[in-house]
């Protein structure tokens, strides 16, 4: 995915800039970038990060670069920011987002109005490049974003330094946040410049000296110099924002719509164990722990709920160890997980595990790491996972590198129970359903791939219940295919072929 944060200083902004850029670097891996405006002219640079992190890369930044207007990015698909000549003026912009009508838009472009583009390495455009290509299509900045916003189908979170402010545009629907920071003079550690900062994460400008005095709506257009802000275009009303950002992809100390990530996770597992006891699939473990990093807050909160105590027989090793789904190859993201979790054998061998998960995509690190704890002795081992079965693959944001959806677990699952790889899309709708036959059945198969004893997933009523806002405003497409903002059709469905694997649960 990415992140992306800008800001306008009554001094030089660079040290805030390179520190709030750094605060997203857990949403990407492959590139990072910054852009900064001296009053004259724009100092660029963008570096791969996919080997060292955005602190080495960009730390001579800090001398190098001049100016009080500044935008930066952590990007897993495109190298940013961009820097544009055009009619209504130069325009630096970083993007977040997916667009998945990229060609059309491109061709359109080509044909009526001569438009060209650059080709990156892999043969594709910059999604940021296009994106700038539609907002100088128009007379303002403003009416460029609105316009870019209507054509792109998929979303765009974007923020452009232009009119010697800084342009900060929510994507329509709200997949993503985005906040305006602001910061007094005489506070933080640059000896005193004020001003205004934009920021996907909302902790990512806490230790610069910013406070949240903003966040933005759907669609919402915010202009900010650094002694004032003001909305330009007005956020919508409809908003269906991303869930699983709760769930894996925000930082524990980000708030969205007023509600705090870690806190979230906690009770997800207090939800989680509420389940169990009221379903009667609660078990007697000696200890709880959650999978490093984001599945420790699911288990802190199963451990508090259910009086169990808990324990870290396993140790995230991170000084070294990138990100384990950074690399394309799955055989090297299966040797940096198996690398970096260390286990400890004492808090192991002749227990009951509890482990919780954030979540399962593809299952075969998850897989690896239970045979592990089983070679070391482990009695039993229990999952329990903090979200619903991932049963579709995103179509608004580029959560992870996978080239297809049919490599999640659980479609893999529902092909071996469907016994085709000719599936619609509407079947899916059945596996969806925890009180279906066919829930229960891939659930099944799930934990005998995995090699759990036991295996549960949060409801997507309990998840939506510990977010505990309005769940018409949430996006759940990724596990029940829910999407009010779209009209695809879906194929017929055919009942599956489970009636073989019924006696197995």
């Amino acid at each position: 995915m990415g992140g992306i944060f800008g800001l306008c200083s009554t001094g030089e902004c660079v040290e805030d800039l390179y520190f709030g850029t750094d605060y997203h670097s857990h949403l990407g891996t492959r590139w990072g970038g910054m852009a900064v405006f001296n009053g004259r002219h724009y100092t660029r640079a963008n570096h791969s990060i996919e080997n060292s992190p955005f602190r080495t890369k960009f730390e001579s930044a800090l001398t190098e670069m001049k100016g009080s207007v500044g935008i930066g990015c952590i990007s897993d698909s495109n190298p940013q920011p961009i820097v544009t000549n055009s009619r209504i003026g130069t325009v630096a912009l970083v993007t977040v987002g997916r667009i998945n009508n990229k060609g059309t838009l491109a061709g359109q472009l080509i044909s009526e109005s001569n438009a060209c583009f650059s080709v990156m390495s892999n043969g594709d455009i910059n999604d940021t490049e296009l994106v700038a290509s539609l907002i100088i299509r128009k007379d303002n900045i403003p009416d460029g974003i609105q316009y870019a916003q209507s054509k792109i189908e998929g979303s765009m979170t974007m923020l452009i330094s232009a009119d010697g402010g800084l342009y900060a545009a929510r994507d329509k629907w709200g997949r993503l946040p985005l906040f305006i920071g602001k910061k007094d003079g005489g506070e933080g550690s640059d000896g005193g410049e004020g001003g205004y900062c934009a920021s996907l994460e909302s902790f990512a400008y806490i230790n610069c000296g910013y406070k949240t005095c903003h966040e933005l709506g759907p669609g919402e257009v915010v202009f900010a110099t650094s002694d004032k802000m003001a909305t330009v275009r007005p956020p919508r009303e409809e908003m269906k924002m991303c869930t699983f950002l709760w769930m894996y992809y925000g930082f524990p100390t980000s708030d969205y719509e007023g509600v705090n990530v870690e806190e979230t996770r906690y009770k997800c597992g207090q939800c989680l164990a509420k389940q169990d006891k009221a379903k009667g699939t609660g078990i007697e473990a000696d200890y709880v722990a959650g999978i490093p990093d984001s599945g420790t807050p699911h288990a802190i909160g199963y451990a508090n709920q259910s009086k169990t105590p808990f324990a870290r027989p396993i140790i995230k090793y991170t000084p070294t160890w990138p990100r384990s789904f950074t690399p394309k190859d799955q055989s090297v993201r299966n040797l940096i997980a198996r690398m970096k979790l260390v286990p400890i054998e004492t808090l192991i061998q002749g227990k009951r595990l509890l482990f919780v998960e954030d979540s399962i995509v593809r299952g075969t690190q998850l897989r690896g790491l239970m045979d592990e704890l089983k070679s070391l002795g482990a009695k039993e081992l229990h999952g329990r996972i903090g979200c619903p079965p991932l049963l579709y693959d995103c179509k608004y944001l580029n959560f992870t590198r996978s080239s297809h959806e049919n490599e999640t677990i659980t479609r893999k699952v529902i092909r071996r129970l469907e016994g085709t790889d000719s599936l619609g899309s509407r079947i899916f709708s059945q596996y969806a359903d925890p009180a279906s036959k066919q829930y229960r059945c891939m659930v099944e198969e799930i934990r005998r791939s995995l090699n759990f004893t036991t295996l549960e997933y949060l409801s997507l009523d309990s998840m939506l219940e510990a977010v505990g806002i309005d769940k018409r405003k949430l996006c759940t497409y990724c596990w029940n295919g829910d999407d009010a903002t779209s009209l695809t059709l879906r194929a017929p469905y055919n009942e599956p072929n489970v009636a073989g694997l019924m006696h197995t649960i």
